[in-house]
């Protein structure tokens, strides 16, 4: 959203930003007035439950959404500009009979064929708060279709912004998500993140020997640590292992700010492996000669703007499709056979084996893909156009 919020401020606008207080120094640092939505109505207050997480986020609305939406409604919008996963956005714009305009915020998440392949994908916990919230977006707010799995479902039938560049979706996945626009999901490249000193959280160097022949990234996240730990540590234990075994390897992983203990960590640690709690991925892929990635999406088109091949490990939702994708265009290799599948350190070793050998491959791949990434990035302002045309 930060991409957008900063563009549109750009052109003389004040972009107003209901989220939660942790989010503020990132909303005012893009040009946009922060409002405290999560102060007033704490999600935990409407459900600490459900599980998956996002299936919170239609209780939010369920709970919370008549007063949202006399709040959203006294700051006379022209258009509202929301997440998927903000089903309170979606619900507000059908309300309030103003344009709302839908930014993608997955790989090709199509709501009916994701209700049929991931909705039992971690096992659905739903709390009796959620099935109320679906029943009031259904009765009050018209949503027919409603459900506990509604955040990947709002889509607009005014635009729907998506945070890819085109060759990601193809022609004919497309139909769902029309009309569709083009945005991408990356800062400026000459900036990083947000600007000079813009990765957030950096715990500790991105590696440290310039003689290493191989410097190995590995980050899962952190979604994934919420629902399968354990699955994740053993994965970073193999990469650890095969990486320790390389005299001219170094690796760095990063936990994605989940918090192991002492034990678990010591899984992970070994000469030449730093283990971090979070690190600042933009500075570490600018360096990285490989990527062990879950394969969430701005993990991936941050990996390809910097050309750094990657190796898929993919847990749930749209990272499977997504890293299948990247193996289809040739800058991605299969770390496991299946989604959250056994990984060896021979494996691993294999794979450092070809992508070496297939280096020049993976690289024309990558930078033809980076082209795609910057072209994106520079047609945004068309795609401004749009979502702006909607409030005049």
């Amino acid at each position: 959203m930060r991409p957008l919020i900063a563009e549109i401020a750009e052109r003389g606008l004040e972009p107003v930003v209901l989220t939660d207080r942790r989010f503020r120094d990132g909303v005012e640092s893009a040009g946009g007035r922060f409002d405290d939505m999560l102060g007033r109505h704490p999600l935990e207050a409407a459900d600490d439950e459900s599980i998956p997480i996002p299936c919170r986020f239609v209780s939010f609305a369920g709970s919370y959404g008549e007063a949202i939406i006399e709040e959203i409604g006294a700051l006379d919008p022209a258009l509202i500009l929301y997440d998927t996963f903000a089903v309170i956005g979606h619900i507000a714009g059908r309300a309030l009979d103003v344009p709302y305009v839908n930014v993608c915020a997955g790989h090709a998440r199509e709501p009916g064929r994701f209700l049929a392949e991931q909705a039992d994908d971690p096992p659905p916990l739903i709390s009796d708060a959620c099935r109320s919230a679906v029943d009031v977006l259904r009765d009050r707010y018209g949503i027919a279709d409603a459900n506990p799995f509604s955040y990947v479902s709002g889509l607009s039938p005014h635009l729907n912004v998506y945070c890819e560049p085109e060759e990601f979706l193809p022609e004919g996945e497309r139909e769902a998500f029309e009309p569709v626009a083009f945005h991408g999901s990356l800062p400026s490249p000459e900036l990083g993140p947000w600007g000079p000193g813009g990765g957030s959280g950096a715990n500790g160097q991105p590696f440290g020997d310039d003689e290493a022949a191989v410097r190995i990234y590995a980050s899962f996240g952190t979604v994934v640590w919420r629902y399968w730990p354990e699955v994740a540590l053993a994965a970073l234990e193999a990469i650890a292992d095969a990486a320790a075994s390389m005299p001219d390897a170094e690796a760095l992983i990063s936990l994605g700010g989940a918090q192991l203990g002492a034990e678990a960590r010591a899984r992970l640690e070994r000469p030449g492996v730093a283990v971090r709690d979070y690190v600042d991925q933009w500075a570490v892929l600018g360096r990285a000669d490989v990527f062990f990635t879950h394969q969430g999406l701005n993990s991936t088109h941050e990996a390809i703007l910097h050309r750094v091949p990657m190796a898929s490990y993919p847990f749930f939702t749209d990272q499977p499709a997504l890293a299948e994708r990247c193996r289809s265009f040739g800058f991605a290799a299969a770390l496991s056979d299946s989604k959250r599948g056994p990984v060896s350190p021979e494996r691993v070793a294999e794979m450092l084996d070809e992508i070496k050998r297939e280096r020049e491959s993976y690289e024309r791949n990558l930078e033809r893909a980076r082209g795609w990434e910057l072209r994106t990035i520079r047609e945004r302002p068309e795609v401004i156009d749009r979502v702006l045309a909607l409030a005049l």
